[in-house]
């Protein structure tokens, strides 16, 4: 493998390798891999970005109703309905990557994420086709889930895979940095097309730019992920099995993991909830339950995220020095003692109070953010990590993070209280405090299965 030096493990089991069988990756390597994942991330957001930010007009287009709130939950049941369909493709693609590799299988999901968001904005309205334009709108949708059940987990684990021990939170933390970026890409385009164009003309045409936009930018990404090398832990893997593809059993990849699987389930929920929730159901949350003004709660929101970007590298290389653990409990702690008052701000609905509120959770979000793409890897030996990781982070997106929106919107609706985005994050970070304090320290240690390296 060119740029590295793998050195081939020897009389050891894979879960407790030799030190001395270490591995040395060129820093050019390095770079080369955390941009291209970071990338593909960014890519899968800026769809999230986009669709969050103008579901209010993709359920005047899509769903006619006289009822806002009917159009809004009909717009992010479509939004949810993609998480439905995660844990297939990390069923699919997680078991693969530890196959036939994690730069192919990435590869692949960079072409569908793609395919699928592009296509979204080639969809005609309900007004030209009728039904048959929700249901493309939700074909679209489903491809996209399918293909980010395998995007999140293979990229951490790259990036993982990749990084000296010691660097590895810092390294992991550009994942999320690509995910703020892709977010703030696809929000600011939203922000200034809502400034920019009319109502009749973001509705009619104005709508369809930012998916059409992902076809360029999935072109880039596939470029960047063709032209990497597989990991040295997967390529010493494979060196280990004879030069055969590791053939990874269902039965292990689940049944031989199910603590850590839960572990990370619960690690994931506090971590997803949350972001969905600040992210993704806010910028609704300020528009239509406030009543706030709805070009300046995207620019917010949009700061709020810019102010999340500069602090995300420091936050991982905070924990490659105090630990994984030290860093997400405060992320738990803080969600905990500050969502109430931090929700209570928001509401008072003037724009600094508001800006103080998401600010605070936003700084809180980036305790997970910062930590979680290099502890989730770490959690699982080489030989499983991506199919276990799969599965374990897309079953829980799919049942609790990307139901955020839909959950809480149906909440408020059944009960009246407007303060249940506040209780919904303390629920999530009751569950992470307990995995946190279950999960074991992994910074500066090598991943489990894997030798050493620097």
């Amino acid at each position: 493998m060119p740029g590295a030096q793998v050195i081939t493990p020897s009389a050891h089991t894979p879960d407790t390798p030799d030190p001395s069988d270490a591995v040395t990756v060129d820093p050019a390597l390095v770079k080369r891999a955390v941009k291209a994942a970071a990338l593909g991330n960014a890519m899968e957001w800026f769809d999230f970005g986009v669709y969050s930010y103008i579901a209010v007009t993709l359920g005047k287009v899509f769903f006619p109703s006289g009822n806002p709130t009917a159009q809004l939950l009909s717009t992010f049941g479509a939004f949810a309905a993609a998480f439905l369909v995660r844990p297939l493709g990390g069923l699919v693609f997680g078991p693969l990557g530890d196959r036939v590799g994690r730069q192919k299988v990435l590869a692949v999901t960079m072409i569908m994420m793609a395919a699928g968001t592009f296509a979204i904005g080639l969809i005609p309205s309900y007004a030209s086709i009728g039904v048959a334009a929700p249901l493309l709108l939700l074909v679209a949708r489903l491809v996209q889930g399918f293909s980010t059940g395998g995007e999140y987990a293979g990229a951490s684990t790259f990036i993982a895979e990749y990084a000296p021990d010691k660097r590895r939170g810092f390294l992991g933390s550009w994942l999320e940095f690509g995910t703020l970026a892709g977010y703030i890409a696809g929000a600011g385009l939203v922000t200034v097309m809502t400034a920019l164009l009319s109502s009749d003309d973001l509705l009619s045409w104005g709508w369809r730019i930012p998916f059409l936009i992902a076809g360029p930018m999935g072109a880039v990404g596939l470029y960047l992920r063709l032209r990497l090398e597989e990991t040295p832990a997967f390529a010493a893997e494979t060196e280990k099995a004879k030069s055969e593809r590791p053939k990874v059993p269902l039965r292990e990849m689940i049944t031989g993991q199910w603590r850590t699987l839960l572990l990370c389930v619960g690690l994931v929920l506090v971590f997803n909830v949350t972001d969905y929730m600040l992210l993704s159901y806010m910028p609704s949350y300020l528009t239509s339950e406030l009543k706030y003004d709805e070009t300046h709660g995207l620019l917010v929101v949009l700061g709020v995220m810019a102010l999340m970007m500069v602090v995300q590298p420091f936050a991982g290389a905070l924990s490659d020095r105090v630990g994984r653990r030290p860093v997400i409990a405060a992320g738990c702690v803080g969600f905990l003692a500050l969502s109430v008052p931090a929700l209570l701000l928001i509401r008072q609905g003037s724009l600094f109070a508001i800006a103080l509120g998401m600010g605070a959770l936003g700084l809180l979000l980036v305790c997970f953010t910062s930590a979680m793409p290099a502890a989730l890897p770490a959690l699982f030996p080489t030989r499983v990590r991506y199919g276990s990781l799969s599965v374990g982070f897309n079953v829980s997106v799919s049942l609790f993070g990307g139901t955020t929106p839909l959950v809480v919107t149906a909440l408020i609706g059944a009960t009246g209280n407007v303060m249940m985005p506040a209780y919904y994050m303390m629920a999530a970070a009751v569950i992470g405090g307990v995995a946190v304090w279950f999960m074991t320290e992994s910074a500066g240690r090598p991943l489990p299965g894997s030798p050493p390296q620097h």
